[in-house]
């Protein structure tokens, strides 16, 4: 298996319209992966939560952190898609691509994703590296040290 280049937005508000946006173009919902994705569309976009949607959704967050955490789920047309809801509020959203031999390609590749995902969702930044976790909030967006692309700025 190849490694992946992580290619992540960050988007400083949290709303229904753009996770249903991101979910509609970019998550295989036929196949997710992560069946806590319907859960989270429920709390996070339909605002139907139910008990269980929340227990599902905790356990998604690392211990001691209130409502931060990420949702790692099948993408449709890249490796994966990723939605991670900020220690500060702030979302952020990311897709992986293969990274091939071919790291030139891949940057450009991802360059155009990034341009791409800045407009669709008014993302004043992004940033992509290799296997690069997703940001929990803007100092950690900050330290992103292993990031291969950077633009903008949150």
């Amino acid at each position: 298996m190849s490694l992946c280049l992580d290619v992540y937005v960050w988007v400083p508000e949290q709303s229904a319209e753009t996770f249903e946006r991101f979910i509609n173009t970019y998550v295989n919902m036929d196949n997710p992966g992560d069946q806590r994705v319907h859960a989270f569309r429920r709390a996070y976009v339909l605002g139907t939560a139910n008990e269980a949607d929340d227990r599902a959704l905790d356990e998604l967050r690392p211990e001691g952190w209130d409502g931060a955490f990420t949702l790692y789920v099948r993408a449709r047309d890249h490796h994966q898609a990723m939605i991670a809801i900020t220690r500060d509020g702030a979302t952020v959203l990311g897709l992986s691509i293969e990274a091939p031999d071919d790291q030139s390609e891949t940057l450009r590749q991802a360059e155009r994703l990034l341009r791409q995902l800045r407009h669709q969702f008014s993302a004043p930044a992004g940033l992509a590296g290799v296997e690069l976790p997703p940001p929990w909030d803007l100092s950690d967006w900050h330290q992103q040290d292993l990031a291969l692309l950077r633009v903008g700025e949150p």
